[in-house]
């Protein structure tokens, strides 16, 4: 396809075969405040390397795809005032009016597989709002269909977390639980939900994830990485401050594409900027994990 860059790492790692963690960028574009963004995207592809695998950070620059994007291509959409938010839906709308924006995950996703990339490392996953069973988020219906990896901290713990486990089940979408029975809330290691299967090492994600797809079962494959335990928020403390935050949200009425980025601005403000530390710790870890899954089912 014209319109899709390969950065010269990523596309020699193509050709040798080599492991690749796809990134995503609206944690770069939309999720956190610059210069925290750059640091964070740049330490999350350190964190690939370090495990041993190339890192691919994904996003649209004048209408183009970029898988991997170069340090000053990666510093250009981290200073963007104009990047937009993409969605598996606005991928064609954003090539056709030459936009720059930060995928999502159903964004990535989507481009990671047209690239043929299998592993994918992000923060948490989207899902079914709380208070609106209709708003659901397409990160879950991308799940359902697109055969990619996606290794995350669980969903984020503003959404209704047992109604999106419940629509990951109904699809069919495997839950893995990396050293862990419990599906994680984002900031917190417990939400009181099972995962499906519980995997203790990088070498059995990979095995199970070559066995899912050999079988034609053609959904992605959800790894659940609990936020390490130093950064770790207790569910209880971190309900409070989602409650008021929605509270707030409801007050000034936000609503659609504006409610998640409002909510997770004023919950770090209401914890400190905890909730910020914690969602940086977890970023770095899920790549570094995503990494060593890689390097394994590349091997």
């Amino acid at each position: 396809m014209e319109k899709i860059n390969y950065s010269a790492k990523v596309k020699q790692a193509l050709s040798d075969e080599s492991p690749i963690v796809a990134l995503e960028s609206t944690v770069i574009t939309h999720g956190l405040p610059m210069p925290k963004n750059l640091e964070v995207a740049q330490a999350m592809e350190d964190s690939v390397v370090s495990s041993g695998a190339i890192p691919a950070t994904i996003g649209v620059l004048d209408g183009e795809i970029h898988i991997g994007l170069e340090p000053d291509e990666l510093e250009r959409l981290a200073s963007s005032k104009s990047a937009v938010k993409i969605s598996r839906r606005d991928i064609a709308g954003a090539l056709l009016k030459k936009l720059d924006g930060g995928t999502t995950v159903s964004g990535t996703m989507t481009l990671a597989e047209m690239a043929g990339l299998k592993i994918f490392a992000t923060g948490g996953i989207g899902g079914i709002h709380r208070g609106n069973l209709t708003d659901v988020s397409a990160d879950l219906p991308s799940l359902a269909r697109i055969p990619v990896m996606v290794v995350c901290s669980g969903a984020k713990s503003i959404l209704d977390l047992p109604a999106t486990r419940e629509y990951l089940e109904t699809v069919g979408v495997p839950v893995i639980g990396y050293q862990t029975n419990e599906f994680p809330a984002f900031y917190s290691k417990e939400s009181g939900l099972k995962v499906d299967f519980k995997l203790d090492s990088p070498v059995e994600i990979a095995k199970f994830a070559k066995l899912h797809w050999e079988l034609g079962l053609g959904s992605a494959i959800l790894v659940t990485v609990p936020v390490p335990d130093e950064f770790a928020i207790l569910a209880s403390e971190m309900n409070g401050f989602i409650d008021q935050a929605l509270e707030e949200m409801e007050h000034l009425g936000i609503k659609g594409a504006a409610s998640t980025p409002f909510l997770l601005s004023k919950v770090s403000e209401l914890t400190g900027e905890k909730s910020m530390r914690s969602n940086i710790a977890l970023l770095k870890n899920n790549a570094r994990v995503a990494g060593e899954i890689a390097v394994e089912y590349y091997r």
